[in-house]
């Protein structure tokens, strides 16, 4: 049955229209009980979804609809390795990568024995090259290692990276390359010592546009300060399921790491995709980031739905955007270290969900997945908070927090998460007129100018939130924290019936950039373009020379 032709989906309906009535102020008043009812604890994080414009009635119609729509059938037949991307015919058994035992997902298939052994050779080399072992131009030893990837070959493990910079080795020096503008190669190879570098290439058919002509930027690099003989496998490792394009290249098939076809790249951050991150941060804390995300995959897969917290934010996020109407989700992280979240998020949820045709080619009955953008939040107060606050539009937020600081300084830390949960609550409950107006009288200021400043004071509220708390920045909250947006994301997939595990909308662009470049320099190639990019090739050339 159709989705939105379900008894269920009108009860949904019935009820959205029940619930318009109530504010967040007045179904906080009616319930002392509400924050108790709609909060999760979960190793490390508190879930608080109170703010949300929701009642405890509303998530069992939604876990009723989910249960009808087969979401539970969908979670067992994803861990059970199944086909489930159907448009390339592939298992989407990213879970795998941070699995502990074996087999799995069956005895019949097991993947485990490959996914072990990567792993144990990722370790080995991540700790000869922390203790200095691995050696660059003429026996030194390597100290900065440049991961060049795009994409979730880039993402992932920055953020991480970055998240965990707390847990890093002190001396070595890790970074990330993923963009075509050799503004970002260009400023980094200033940087580094040509004797000493490492580049690891991430590349899954090692015929990425963007990552082969910064890959081939690295090695010209590397010939003009180091000589034509330079050793070029001493400066270079490799991650693909295409080990013989490595191989020409110029990477020693020694330090070239699998990566398999049921790993989609925005999922790989816990595969040999996470290279650099287990360089920057050391086997162990990369095993407890993999432990982090096992434990909540079992959780994921065990727990009934009432008790199910990535299904619980699923389905809330999934009643934002299908029953509320919210085109876009704000993710706002209050610490510094999850600067690259709201990006790599991007990623995940819009290139999954952002489709408009099921999984059997039909067109969708309503829109799925919604714009997610973000910022820094202490950041984002001063910025664009103002149309969150005043802007008319319904906007739910995610609010992130760690209680621990990764980089304490006396006071900051309080600061910090005052103001996330006054932001939280400012945006739920607003300020009523009346208060503004005793606001303004308090601070005795003229009636003529409180009426006039009224309007402007007036803070209408009743935008939904929802806050996680982390206890700190650690490998294995880090990796729960993930391993919960990659659930949610499967689960609002298969309420909205599309296949979250390809992404053909990122092919065709692809494919055109390719068949453009030629005409960049040549105008003879630009023939049979459209009248647009002719004219904006014409202008680039003229200006190239």
């Amino acid at each position: 049955m159709m989705l939105t032709r379900s008894k269920t989906w009108r009860d949904l309906e019935a009820h959205r229209q029940a619930l318009a009535e109530k504010s967040l102020r007045e179904l906080f008043a009616e319930d002392p009980q509400r924050v108790a009812a709609l909060s999760f604890s979960f190793e490390g994080l508190f879930y608080d979804f109170s703010k949300q414009r929701l009642t405890g009635q509303t998530l069992q119609l939604l876990r009723a609809l989910a249960q009808e729509h087969g979401v539970e059938e969908g979670i067992r037949r994803m861990f059970a390795g199944e086909h489930i991307n159907n448009t390339e015919d592939r298992a989407a058994l990213h879970v795998a990568l941070r699995h502990s035992g074996t087999p799995f997902p069956s005895a019949g298939v097991d993947v485990m024995p490959e996914v072990l052994a990567t792993r144990r050779r990722m370790a080995e080399f991540a700790d000869r090259l922390r203790a200095g072992k691995c050696l660059g131009h003429q026996g030194a030893p390597i100290k900065d290692v440049v991961n060049i990837g795009i994409g979730g070959s880039d993402l992932g493990p920055k953020m991480m990276n970055y998240a965990l910079r707390s847990v890093a080795h002190p001396s070595l020096g890790v970074h990330y390359v993923s963009n075509l503008d050799g503004a970002q190669m260009a400023t980094l190879l200033q940087t580094l010592d040509p004797r000493t570098t490492l580049f690891i290439v991430v590349s899954k058919t090692f015929t990425t546009q963007e990552t082969l002509f910064n890959a081939n930027t690295a090695r010209t690099w590397l010939r003009a300060n180091l000589g034509e003989d330079v050793v070029l496998q001493n400066h270079f490792a490799a991650v693909s399921s295409k080990p013989e394009r490595a191989v020409e290249f110029g990477v020693n098939k020694d330090c070239i790491f699998p990566i398999w076809d049921w790993v989609g790249g925005r999922y790989s951050l816990w595969s040999a995709v996470g290279l650099a991150l287990m360089i920057a941060i050391g086997p162990q804390a990369f095993d407890e980031m993999l432990a982090g995300a096992e434990r909540m995959d079992r959780h994921f897969a065990s727990a009934p739905f009432e008790r199910n917290l990535p299904v619980t934010m699923a389905l809330i996020g999934f009643w934002n955007t299908s029953f509320l109407g919210a085109e876009s989700l704000a993710v706002l992280p209050y610490n510094e270290s999850l600067k690259y979240f709201p990006s790599f998020l991007q990623q995940l949820e819009m290139e999954s969900n952002g489709k408009s045709v099921s999984r059997d080619g039909e067109p969708l009955a309503m829109p799925a997945c919604p714009i997610v953008w973000g910022e820094l939040g202490n950041n984002g107060q001063h910025a664009f908070f103002q149309l969150l606050h005043q802007g008319g539009r319904l906007i739910p937020c995610d609010f992130i927090a760690a209680v621990h600081a990764d980089f304490p300084l006396p006071g900051h830390q309080e600061a910090l998460l005052s103001n996330c949960f006054a932001q939280s609550a400012a945006l739920a409950f607003g300020k009523t007129d009346a208060e503004a107006r005793r606001d303004m009288e308090k601070a005795m200021l003229p009636v003529h100018e409180i009426e006039r400043l009224l309007p402007h004071r007036v803070f209408k509220g009743n935008q939904p939130s929802s806050t996680l708390l982390l206890d700190g920045l650690t490998p294995a909250t880090l990796g729960a924290l993930v391993a919960l947006y990659e659930h949610k994301v499967a689960v609002q997939g298969m309420l909205w019936g599309v296949n979250s595990f390809d992404q053909w909308g990122v092919e065709l662009g692809k494919a055109m950039a390719s068949q453009i470049l030629p005409a960049v320099r040549d105008a003879a190639q630009a023939q049979g373009l459209d009248a647009s990019t002719q004219a904006l090739l014409d202008f680039s050339r003229r200006h190239l020379d």
